[in-house]
C-alpha cells in the first residue's frame, strides 16, 4: 500500500495462526536476509503526458517542500495518532491478559472437557473446542475495534454507520473462524502424528495453503467488503495514462485487472494497492483518491504499487517468510514443551497433543509477534522507500515537475488521513510499516539524479 495506517489489527494471535501459529508479522521479508540485485528497467524515451488544470505548474506559489497542516488539523493528527498507538498496545495487553487468565482460571482446559462430553470423535471435539475459544478470545478484543471505529467516526476518518460496520466485523469473524478451525484442526493432526518434527511438516502443509489464500483473497475474500468496478469503465483516460505507465514500467497489467474501489462508501482515507499473482493479480484504487488528487498524482501512486511488483517484494516476501516460519514453528515448538513442563499442570494441559495446548501455542505466537515487530516493520519501510523511488523514476519524463507532483501526492494523502506529522521515534521504530510521510515528501521532492548527472537506480532510458 502506498500510505502507513494506524488501526489495529484484528486480534493478531488469531490471524497468525491463519498463517501458521507463530510470526505474522514474517509476512513480509528482511533486507539482510534476502539482498537482490536491483533491476534495472530499460524503457523507450518517455512520452509527456499534459497535466490538468488541477495539477501545479513547475515553481508554483502553492510548491510543497515539507509535510505542513493547520493548526486545528495539525492537532487533530497528533491526536488521533497517539490513540492508535494506545489502542495498538492495549490490543496486545489485553490479548496476553485474556490468555493467561483463560489458563490459569483452568477454564481453557474447562472448554476441552465441555468438548470431550459431548463426543468421543476427535475431529468432533477440535470442531467444538477451537471455535469457542476463537470466539471467546474475539469478543474480549471487541471493545478495542468498537473504540477504534467510534475513534474513526469522530475524527472523519470512517463514514461507515455502526450497522454496516457490525456486519462486516461479523463477516470476518465468520471467515476467520472457518479459515482458523481448518488450520488448527490440521496444526493438531500433524502434531499427533509427529510430536517431535510437527513444526517442520506442518511448515510443508502451511506454505500452499497461505499461497492458495493470497491467490483467492482479492476474487473471494474482498469483494465480501467492497465494491469494485474495471477502472476503465469511470476512468477511461487514467486507464489509458497508467497502461502508458506500466510499459515504461516493464510490467504486464492489462486494463482488465485495473480496478476502482468504492471506498468513499466506508472511509475517507485514500489508498492505492497490489494485491494477488497469477490470474488474480490486481492493481486497486481507491474512489478516494480519485476525488481528492489530480490525475498526474494519481499516476504517482501507481507508479509506487507497480514498483512492488517490478522489485519482485511480493516474490522475496514470500520466500524470507517460509525462512522465518520455518523457525518460528521450531522456536514455538521448543517453547510450548517449556511452557507445558513448567505450567502445564496447574492450566490442565496434558500435553502438546491436548486441544486446550491451543491457548498456549496462542500466547507464544502473540507474545512473538508483539516482539518480532521491529524486524519486519523495518523491512517493510525498506521496501516502501524503494516503491517510492521506483515510483519517482517511472513518471520521470511523463509527468511534468514530477517530484513536485509526488510532494503534493504525499501532502493531500497526510491531509485526508491525519498522518502523524512527527511521530515519535520509538513508534516508528516499533509500529510503522511505512517511513513517516513527512520523510517520504522530503526525498520525493528532493530525489533529482537526473539533475545531479547521476544513473537512475531502477529506470533507465533506452539509448
Amino acid at each position: 500500500m502506498i500510505q502507513k495506517g494506524t488501526m489495529p489489527r484484528r486480534r493478531i494471535a488469531l490471524q497468525l495462526l491463519a498463517v501458521v501459529l507463530v510470526l505474522w508479522s514474517a509476512a513480509s521479508a528482511a533486507p539482510l536476509a534476502l539482498a537482490q540485485e536491483s533491476p534495472t528497467v530499460h524503457t523507450p524515451p518517455p512520452q509527456q503526458i499534459e497535466p490538468p488544470g488541477n495539477t501545479p505548474p513547475p515553481n508554483a506559489p502553492t510548491e510543497v517542500e515539507r509535510y505542513t497542516l493547520s493548526h486545528d488539523r495539525y492537532e487533530k493528527a497528533v491526536r488521533y495518532s497517539r490513540a492508535g498507538y494506545a489502542l495498538y498496545f492495549s490490543a496486545v495487553f489485553i490479548g496476553l491478559a485474556v490468555l493467561l487468565i483463560l489458563l490459569e482460571a483452568g477454564l481453557v482446559g474447562r472448554l476441552r472437557d465441555f468438548a470431550e462430553r459431548k463426543t468421543e470423535g476427535r475431529l468432533l471435539q477440535g470442531l467444538i473446542f477451537i471455535p469457542l475459544l476463537i470466539v471467546i478470545l474475539d469478543l474480549a478484543d471487541l471493545p478495542i475495534h468498537v473504540i477504534w471505529h467510534a475513534l474513526s467516526l469522530h475524527y472523519e476518518q470512517s463514514v461507515q454507520r455502526w450497522g454496516s460496520w457490525l456486519l462486516d466485523w461479523s463477516k470476518a469473524e465468520l471467515i476467520d473462524l472457518g479459515f482458523l478451525t481448518l488450520m488448527a484442526v490440521l496444526l493438531f493432526y500433524v502434531i499427533r502424528k509427529s510430536p517431535r518434527r510437527w513444526w517442520f511438516y506442518f511448515w510443508l502443509v502451511a506454505l500452499p495453503i497461505i499461497l492458495a489464500t493470497f491467490f483467492l483473497k482479492p476474487l473471494i475474500i474482498d469483494p465480501a467488503f467492497f465494491k469494485y468496478e474495471p477502472l476503465a469503465t469511470r476512468q477511461p483516460e487514467l486507464t489509458s495514462d497508467l497502461l502508458r505507465l506500466t510499459e515504461r514500467a516493464g510490467l504486464e497489467i492489462p486494463r482488465e485487472r485495473m480496478f476502482l474501489m468504492r471506498a468513499s462508501e466506508k472511509t475517507n482515507q485514500l489508498n492505492a494497492y497490489v494485491t494477488g499473482f497469477g490470474a488474480s493479480k490486481r492493481v486497486v484504487i481507491y474512489d478516494t483518491l480519485l476525488q481528492k488528487m489530480a490525475t498526474q498524482e494519481t499516476l504517482f501512486v501507481f507508479g509506487h504499487e507497480s514498483g512492488h511488483y517490478v522489485l519482485n517484494h511480493i516474490r522475496n516476501g514470500f520466500l524470507f517468510f517460509s525462512v522465518l516460519l520455518l523457525v518460528g514453528l521450531y522456536v514455538a515448538y521448543r517453547l510450548l514443551h517449556i511452557l507445558l513442563e513448567r505450567r502445564g499442570s496447574s492450566w490442565k494441559v496434558y500435553g502438546p497433543q491436548d486441544w486446550a495446548a491451543l491457548a498456549v501455542l496462542l500466547l507464544i505466537i502473540e507474545t512473538l509477534a508483539f516482539l518480532s515487530s521491529p524486524v519486519v516493520n523495518g523491512y517493510s519501510r525498506a521496501e516502501e522507500h524503494q516503491a517510492d523511488v521506483f515510483g519517482l523514476e517511472v513518471i520521470h519524463g511523463i509527468v511534468p515537475n514530477s517530484p513536485q507532483v509526488a510532494a503534493h501526492a504525499f501532502q493531500a494523502m497526510g491531509e485526508s488521513d491525519l498522518a502523524d506529522p512527527n511521530p515519535p521515534p520509538f513508534i516508528t521504530f516499533w509500529l510503522y510499516s511505512h517511513p513517516p510521510l513527512a520523510d517520504r515528501l522530503v526525498f520525493a521532492h528532493s530525489y533529482d539524479p537526473w539533475g545531479r548527472n547521476q544513473s537512475p537506480k531502477y529506470i533507465k532510458e533506452r539509448k
